[in-house]
């Protein structure tokens, strides 16, 4: 028998305000001395707002650090000059930063609390780092976040686009999970149930109040949180990525200018669905609901650069079985490009 082990992240504060609480949250974690790791181009009032909560509770920040590349060299360079003294790390802002302080908390082994301020995927909550290496993102091993905390009137204050995008890799687990499910019955791929579950269970949380509110973040942010344990409790980013993914990854490596991942995501997610025979209804009213499809008709995707990712997306991943993998079903995705309703409009 295999028992299943994992980090959590012990500290979890969703909720408006928890910004300006964050200094509260490390104290009482014993945290005196940290480094911060921020967004070049975030607003300097939320760092404020952190440096404030911090110096309330009299912790020290060693250090403090602009993110302006993700990529793996930049990671490295701010590890080497990681101050020995620091007791954790605190990312705040988007993708690159959060990416980059969870990986430099790995190197370092020091615990690492995630302040989120948009939540257009999955990635503040993973074991995962996507970083820039030799020219392209791969995905690093990392710790799971010893904190999250997400202040949702920040997150509502982002741009909505953003909250979209995270509507869209939010509900890619209708897919990916049956693509797992897939590859274990036609290639034997394991399968953890509870990974499965907890990942499948987090769509419909969220279907059941789409809205942009305050306690609408919060479910998103809820939903995301635990993708990113499923793929920790399994090892694998099976629970959150499947053929759906392939497609966005293949778009990122080919596309003269990559969108959001989240809407990548989302799109290749409602025509893979069609494939899957499952969901599109739900997903399509999903995105009326939220304004996913006229995000998309305000800046339409390269129907060119779509169907040369479709033919490419089953081949970006050695040994990974997806629905895209069966003969014939890539066709099926460009008939659908063509002649589905729903997509009139979402290409040039």
């Amino acid at each position: 028998m295999r028992n299943t082990s994992i980090d959590i992240p012990t500290l979890v504060r969703i909720k408006p305000g928890a910004l300006d609480r964050l200094g509260v949250y490390a104290a009482r974690s014993r945290f005196d001395r940290v480094v911060l790791l921020y967004n070049k181009d975030l607003d300097r009032a939320l760092v404020k707002r952190l440096d404030q909560s911090l110096a309330g509770e009299k912790i020290a920040v060693l250090g403090r650090v602009e993110v302006g590349s993700s990529s793996f060299e930049h990671a490295q360079e701010i590890f080497m000059t990681f101050p020995a003294k620091a007791q954790a790390i605190i990312g705040i802002g988007g993708g690159k930063a959060l990416d980059v302080a969870k990986y430099v908390s790995f190197l370092a082994r020091v615990p690492y609390i995630a302040a989120p301020t948009s939540l257009s995927n999955d990635g503040f909550c993973s074991p995962q780092s996507s970083l820039e290496f030799t020219g392209k993102r791969r995905s690093f091993p990392s710790a799971m976040p010893y904190g999250v905390v997400v202040d949702t009137a920040v997150c509502l204050s982002a741009p909505r686009v953003l909250w979209l995008a995270g509507v869209g890799d939010s509900v890619a687990k209708i897919t990916s999970v049956y693509d797992w499910k897939l590859a274990f019955r036609k290639h034997g791929t394991q399968v953890d149930d509870f990974a499965a579950l907890l990942s499948d269970a987090t769509v419909f949380q969220l279907m059941a109040k789409p809205d942009h509110d305050l306690e609408g973040m919060r479910l998103l942010a809820t939903a995301l949180m635990l993708n990113g344990i499923a793929m920790g409790i399994c090892g694998s980013s099976r629970p959150a990525s499947g053929s759906e993914h392939l497609i966005s990854h293949a778009l990122d490596l080919i596309a003269r200018k990559p969108r959001l991942h989240g809407l990548q995501v989302g799109l290749a997610t409602y025509m893979v669905s069609h494939l899957q025979g499952r969901g599109e209804a739900r997903i399509a009213a999903l995105f009326d609901t939220t304004g996913f499809w006229q995000a998309i008709k305000d800046e339409p995707f390269s129907r060119a650069e779509w169907l040369t990712a479709l033919r490419m997306a089953p081949t970006v991943k050695d040994d990974f079985y997806t629905i895209l993998s069966e003969p014939g079903r890539i066709d099926e995705l460009s008939d659908l490009l063509d002649n589905d309703p729903r997509l009139k409009g979402l290409f040039t």
